[in-house]
């Protein structure tokens, strides 16, 4: 049974930083792809940024030069460092994981950057 479990969101002002976890288990799991998504009150989930195992890098150009996704692969464990928050990074980011074409979500971490 794979299970993503999520950690780090909070209540920031903007500017200020926030770091999302991400933790896979499962037996001998070790996804193709990680990344995180982010549904915003009233909007689609958006693709936030994502990182293969090779370390290929996709960014949201509205988070460019701002995020930082990284993996460790040894601990089967996503990062996503966000700095200069904004309030329009306001909303319920979400950890995935992918495997042979199947997709495993975590549970959703808030996050809510006030003006």
């Amino acid at each position: 049974q794979v299970r993503l479990v999520e950690s780090g969101g909070g209540l920031v002002q903007a500017g200020g930083s926030l770091r999302l976890s991400c933790a896979a288990s499962g037996s001998s799991f070790s996804p193709d792809f990680m990344g995180w998504y982010r549904q915003a009150p009233g909007k689609q989930r958006e693709l936030v940024a994502r990182i293969s195992g090779g370390e290929v890098i996709y960014y949201q150009d509205s988070v460019k030069g701002r995020f930082t996704i990284s993996r460790d692969n040894a601990k089967n464990t996503v990062y996503l460092e966000m700095t200069g928050l904004k309030p329009e990074d306001t909303g319920v980011y979400l950890c995935y994981a992918v495997k042979f074409g199947l997709v495993y979500w975590g549970q959703g971490s808030q996050v809510t950057v006030s003006s």
